[in-house]
């Protein structure tokens, strides 16, 4: 494959200290036609994705140097790559594990050991599905609700007089609740809608996607009054 095809295709940063996972994660990776930049530091990791731009990053969560959970926050904080899907790599299996990566800010996990065509099919997901969401944008109108501006031609949320930064899956959950204002959407809805069936994430993933949001757009995130929790049945959002 031709490099400017690699370059239409997407780069992919791997922090992973493991060679024999790094390398079959690269090869198949770079086999569908993606370039990959690959690393076994945490802090070389967050070096690289504060210098380039990158369509994917995927992070072990074991790390020397900088652990990925740590990395994922970091990047999530500032950066040219703050909005680029995440996903974590980790050989632990319990679940509120899985939900520590998300809350990082990590889009999906994979458990290891994995197969490499189901690693190859979500992370073409994850960029599959921010491709679309940036198409997608230009026909959303903008939503204006007391104290709160979206603006998805920009990707602009402005929220008490302030800019807020989001990743793309907080900000279409956001835009989904927002443009329903009072309408009660179920968590297996909601995984419909903002994941799209396309990643193994559990009821308990939207529990940590609305968490995170919440922190950016809720004056006091224990005490919501804009992304409000109906207990046994699921989110709305209402207007302040």
């Amino acid at each position: 494959m031709s490099e400017d095809a690699t370059e239409r295709r997407g780069r992919v940063l791997v922090v992973e200290d493991e060679e024999p996972i790094r390398d079959l994660v690269c090869f198949h990776l770079e086999l569908a036609g993606y370039e990959c930049v690959s690393v076994a530091d945490g802090k070389e990791g967050l070096r690289l994705a504060g210098e380039r731009p990158f369509d994917l990053m995927v992070l072990d969560i074991t790390l020397p140097g900088l652990d990925g959970v740590t990395l994922c926050r970091a990047v999530r904080r500032a950066g040219i790559n703050r909005d680029v899907p995440i996903m974590m790599l980790t050989a632990r299996r319990e679940e509120s594990d899985k939900i520590l990566g998300l809350e990082s800010g990590a889009d999906d996990y994979v458990t290891k050991p994995f197969g490499v065509r189901e690693f190859a099919a979500r992370a073409e997901a994850l960029m599959r599905r921010q491709r679309g969401s940036i198409q997608a944008d230009a026909n959303r109108r903008i939503l204006t609700h007391p104290g709160i501006v979206i603006d998805p031609a920009r990707r602009r949320v402005v929220c008490d007089g302030r800019s807020v930064s989001l990743t793309p899956q907080e900000f279409n959950l956001l835009y989904l609740l927002a443009s329903h204002p009072g309408i009660v959407f179920s968590r297996r809805e909601l995984l419909e809608k903002v994941w799209h069936q396309d990643v193994f994430v559990t009821a308990r993933g939207v529990d940590a996607l609305v968490k995170r949001l919440r922190r950016k757009v809720e004056r006091d995130p224990a005490h919501p009054v804009r992304i409000v929790t109906m207990r046994g049945t699921g989110y709305k959002f209402e207007e302040a």
